[in-house]
């Protein structure tokens, strides 16, 4: 008897220590940190506990740059993860990078997942789409530049809380009356050359770059140097002179001084709206990007910020069928909507859309939809959005060059003449990379 218990016991050591399967385990490498950081680790969580086949295992590597940076070098030492998070200023370089990506398309129809093209916001997908018609990579956490503003100081001014200023001399007069009532910081703005020169040109109708910002070849040329660009910037640095608007840093440093109350008005991402929603300790609200009204055209619409998700070559065809399942989950219309809900980024798909309209979300949480509304209008050439090779590194330079103009070192049309021969360079360094 004593035998038979031991021989039991025995086996049931040996299943205990023999899973039924092993899980497929798919890294995803982001940039999200904070309560966007919380919102990518949930999206993992929920589709694990959906299925028992694969394990989505997200991690945070650092800003977009960095996260890019280190994805290279995992990718040339042969240990790159399976998903990378992409900002779009990185979506000239990635489709050039032939050999290291492999196409969302591809990795779906493999996996014999419905995947249509046209089910996702036009103005989303097109930017991650090539020439030939193909979706290089997944649309996940699209945004767009939006009008921020503090209800709360608006009305300590005397200003109408219900209505921030949709023109750029408003935001001035708004600014000049902030200021008056001892706000010290009364407008700023993060992400510069996106909000002030990339989303400015297309919110004007007018070209950032030649060649339809880059659309129509690897010979385009930057152009944001017009009599409306170097206007817009002067005005900016007088602004800045006169206290009015106030310089925080590059990338979204901004960010924390809105939410922290600091900064009364600023332009940045609408997905800022979930921070803002969670630890800012006043109302708030969200308008339109701003526009000068005497020129013809404007507003048009704005252009594409956030990321994608890219799909890393040389994985194992059962990995790349979770990524594949991953990438459906996330596209389903009732996981989309909560993503867009929660985050103030765009709702992927249309179907997210017309679920979030009719559930009243829009209406509940007023100016959650202006975002949508400045991307869903019909796109021009001149608007359809940026895709320049370097970008990351034509950035910096607008962000130097633009620093001399709020320290009051330099002036606006030499500041942006100076950007454009530096980041021309950049522009044709790409090129003769690219013709090799």
């Amino acid at each position: 008897m004593q035998k038979r218990l031991l021989a039991l016991a025995a086996v049931a050591a040996t299943s205990l220590a023999q899973p039924a399967f092993a899980q497929v385990e798919v890294q995803w490498w982001h940039s999200m940190g904070g309560a966007l950081g919380e919102w990518v680790n949930d999206l993992a969580k929920e589709f694990n506990a959906s299925q028992k086949e694969y394990k989505i295992v997200p991690t945070f590597k650092g800003s977009y740059d960095e996260s890019m940076t280190a994805a290279i070098a995992a990718y040339r030492a042969g240990n790159a993860p399976h998903i990378l998070q992409v900002f779009e200023v990185g979506t000239a370089t990635m489709m050039a990078s032939k050999g290291a990506i492999k196409p969302v398309a591809e990795v779906m129809k493999e996996a014999g997942q419905k995947f249509d093209p046209a089910a996702y916001v036009p103005a989303v997908a097109g930017y991650y789409t090539a020439p030939n018609g193909q979706m290089l990579s997944f649309p996940f956490n699209s945004s767009t530049p939006v009008f921020h503003y503090n209800k709360d100081a608006f009305k300590a001014a005397g200003l109408d809380p219900n209505k921030p200023p949709t023109t750029w001399p408003e935001v001035a007069l708004a600014a000049a009356k902030l200021k008056a009532s001892g706000h010290k910081c009364p407008f700023t703005t993060s992400w510069i050359s996106w909000t002030q020169l990339e989303s400015f040109s297309a919110w004007h109708n007018t070209l950032f770059a030649t060649k339809n910002n880059g659309f129509g070849g690897l010979d385009a040329r930057l152009a944001f140097n017009t009599p409306l660009h170097v206007r817009h910037i002067e005005n900016l640095g007088n602004m800045a002179k006169q206290g009015l608007f106030v310089y925080k840093g590059r990338g979204n440093a901004a960010d924390g001084t809105f939410v922290s109350g600091e900064c009364a008005m600023m332009t940045g991402s609408s997905a800022l709206y979930g921070n803002v929603k969670r630890n800012a300790k006043f109302a708030a609200g969200i308008g339109t990007l701003p526009f000068y009204p005497d020129v013809p055209g404007a507003p048009q619409n704005t252009v594409i910020g956030g990321a994608s998700l890219w799909v890393m070559n040389g994985k194992k065809a059962p990995e790349y069928k979770g990524v594949a399942a991953f990438f459906a989950h996330l596209s389903q219309t009732d996981i989309a909507a909560k993503s867009h809900q929660r985050t103030g980024y765009l709702p992927v798909t249309k179907a997210s859309f017309e679920v979030t309209d009719k559930s009243g979300f829009y209406k509940e949480n007023p100016g959650t939809d202006v975002s949508v509304n400045q991307m869903i209008r019909k796109t021009t050439d001149k608007s359809r959005g940026v895709r320049l090779g370097n970008f990351v590194q034509i950035r910096t330079v607008i962000d130097e060059e633009l620093e001399g103009v709020w320290a009051g070192k330099k002036g606006a049309k030499e500041a942006l003449d100076s950007a454009i021969t530096r980041g021309n360079e950049q522009l044709e360094r790409f090129e003769k990379t690219e013709k090799m």
